[in-house]
């Protein structure tokens, strides 16, 4: 594909217009690692909302939903859909505790939760294992995404992707701080939005409509007669599938995997903005809009093109026709998407090149600045140098971050799909979630539990590696089974056998954060504190769980009323509608009862 000069003005105008403001902020994020790292603690809910959905909006996203509908259907993307469970619980029980322990990250939260050597080694650990490792594998993933499609459309080798993007990114995260992050997010969001709803509308057009892109994806079956258009799985003829993307993810992957921006109990870049957020309430109202937009606003416009892609290319080897200078090692499902922007005229064409260039950026700068905080805050600062200046550790921290970027590039050169490396995230990432659940209504999880779920996830996750290295494959759905219930069994045990948690340590954790529920019975006694006392107004465990089970009616009936009225089935769409009308204006009750509740001032 060739670029027209229109095309260049708007990908330039797009790019100028998201970058641009993030310049006035490089002064303001040098001041200290609280501006660097935490935006000074004073973002509105509606800001670190849009920057989380925009985080989460990625180059990779399309690609993914893409491979994801082109091999399992619609009903396929239950695999990240389930994952509404945990969003919409983190809004209810976990946002107002993490803005009320006043720590800088979610790491630091270790010292603040546990006690001895073990809350240090924990702290330490994951500020490497994930600023590093776990957090360059995501960017990888999402500058393989942006490698795919430049060279799809325009023939480029990865180096030269990597170097043509790269700077813009290196730049920005190294000067501007979250505070830039947070303002790339919120006009790439909105950039974004335009450009995947413009390559919906000329992709659907490109198969004469919505009625005749419904009919002729209803005539074709995949694997086992697999049905595209469905939004849940074919229980009775392929019930294989329905437990990999359906039954697993919907009964265990949303509580026992961590995964990053959809943690159990919050965490990562989600905790992040949470604790950058300025008050409780604004931090409960973030994580509600990004869990609204996340789950409604997003999937149809990728879903549509991912489904006409079927028509117009329904096998590889039509794409690799239709692009002949394609590296073949690049081609598969996930690119099926970028190979639609064929049919996008010009202006647009530059809308969505412009669009993907900002949202490969808001992702990464996002992840650069995140992986820089652990790395600075909870190892640099905490183990390596007690006693240094802010300024000292900002510019740590722009070293780092640097650093970050270049692990992050050599890392694209070793994976094929974003599908593939999701599911290695998956995989490493299982069975520790529940214990993330856990720990803030459970006084005797301690650090101890915290090594042991990460090394035997681990150890599990390398055995079946090695199984698989010599011929003998677990399905994914399987080996995820068998890593939780490894996990749990070895974390649990040692809740009960290993060393506890210092009362005093549990005791001033009560005072500060006060968690609710019945697992802090007898620390709450110690601390001489009534359990609604210091809390919300109206925080309580019942009232939680009404908010949490109405916020995911709500999400998931307004997703299915969005496809069923694009699909024309009225009678779907009216009844769903019902549905998130009741559940929405309960939510809505719960959420003023909440938001009107008094806070508690972080001591």
């Amino acid at each position: 594909m060739r670029l027209q000069t229109l095309d260049i003005i708007v990908i330039v105008g797009s790019i100028l217009i998201c970058f641009i403001p993030a310049l006035f902020y490089g002064r303001r994020a040098g001041k200290n690692t609280t501006e660097f790292f935490a935006s000074g603690r004073s973002v509105p809910w509606w800001l670190a909302g849009i920057s989380m959905v925009a985080t989460t909006f990625s180059s990779d996203t399309p690609n993914l939903v893409t491979d994801i509908v082109r091999r399992t259907g619609v009903a396929g993307n239950w695999v990240w859909w389930a994952f509404t469970l945990t969003g919409v619980a983190t809004v209810f029980f976990f946002a107002r505790l993490w803005r009320r322990s006043g720590v800088l990250t979610d790491l630091e939260f270790y010292e603040l939760r546990y006690s001895g050597k073990a809350a240090g080694v924990v702290r330490g650990f994951r500020s490497v294992y994930l600023g590093l490792f776990f957090n360059c594998m995501i960017m990888a993933t999402v500058n393989l995404a942006a490698c795919k499609i430049a060279a799809l459309l325009f023939g480029m080798s990865r180096l030269e992707t990597l170097l043509l993007v790269g700077g813009l990114n290196l730049f920005f995260a190294a000067f501007s701080g979250l505070w830039g992050v947070l303002v790339i997010d919120l006009i790439q969001f909105f950039v974004m939005m335009t450009a995947v709803l413009a390559v919906a509308y000329f992709a659907v057009k490109t198969v004469g409509g919505l009625p005749a892109m419904v009919a002729a994806v209803s005539a074709k079956t995949g694997p086992g007669g697999l049905k595209f258009l469905n939004m849940l799985p074919d229980f009775k003829n392929n019930w294989d599938m329905a437990l990999a993307i359906f039954v697993m993810p919907i009964a265990v992957q949303w509580w026992s995997v961590w995964y990053p921006g959809a943690e159990p109990g919050g965490g990562s870049y989600i905790a992040q903005r949470m604790l950058a957020s300025k008050s409780e309430k604004d931090s409960l109202g973030a994580v509600l809009f990004f869990n609204l937009a996340h789950y409604v606003l997003r999937p149809w416009p990728w879903i549509l093109v991912a489904l006409c892609s079927l028509v117009v290319f329904p096998e590889l080897s039509d794409i690799q026709k239709a692009f002949p200078g394609l590296n073949p090692a690049l081609l598969g499902h996930d690119i099926a998407y970028p190979a639609m922007f064929k049919f996008m005229p010009v202006g647009f064409f530059g809308l969505i090149i412009g669009g993907l260039i900002a949202a490969n950026s808001s992702t990464v700068l996002t992840h650069l600045n995140w992986g820089a905080s652990y790395l600075v805050h909870d190892f640099y600062r905490r183990f390596l140098k007690r006693d240094g200046t802010e300024k000292h550790y900002v510019l740590v921290g722009r070293l780092v971050t640097i650093g970050i970027f270049f692990v992050a590039g050599a890392m694209v050169f070793v994976l094929d799909s974003a599908k593939d490396s999701f599911d290695i995230i998956l995989q490493v990432g299982a069975g520790t979630g529940l214990i993330y659940l856990v720990r803030w209504f459970w006084w005797r999880v301690n650090a101890w539990c915290e090594v042991a779920a990460m090394v035997s996830s681990f150890l599990v996750s390398a055995a079946l590696l090695v199984l698989r290295k010599s011929g003998l494959v677990v399905p994914t759905h399987y080996a995820l089974m068998i890593t939780i219930a490894v996990t749990t069994i070895c974390w649990v045990a040692t809740a009960f056998l290993g060393p506890q948690t210092d009362r005093k340590t549990l005791v001033e954790f009560y005072k500060k954060v006060r968690p609710f529920g019945p697992g802090w019975k007898s620390v709450r006694a110690e601390a001489g504190i009534t359990e609604a006392h210091g809390r919300g107004t109206h925080e309580s465990m019942p009232l939680a769980l009404v908010g949490w089970s109405t916020g995911v009616a709500t999400i998931w009936s307004a997703l299915f009323l969005v496809g069923n009225i694009l699909y024309g089935r009225w009678n779907y769409a009216a009844i769903l509608a019902g549905i998130f009308v009741v559940c929405g204006l309960i939510l809505i009750k719960v959420v003023n009862r909440l938001w009107t509740g008094k806070e508690t001032a972080i001591t």
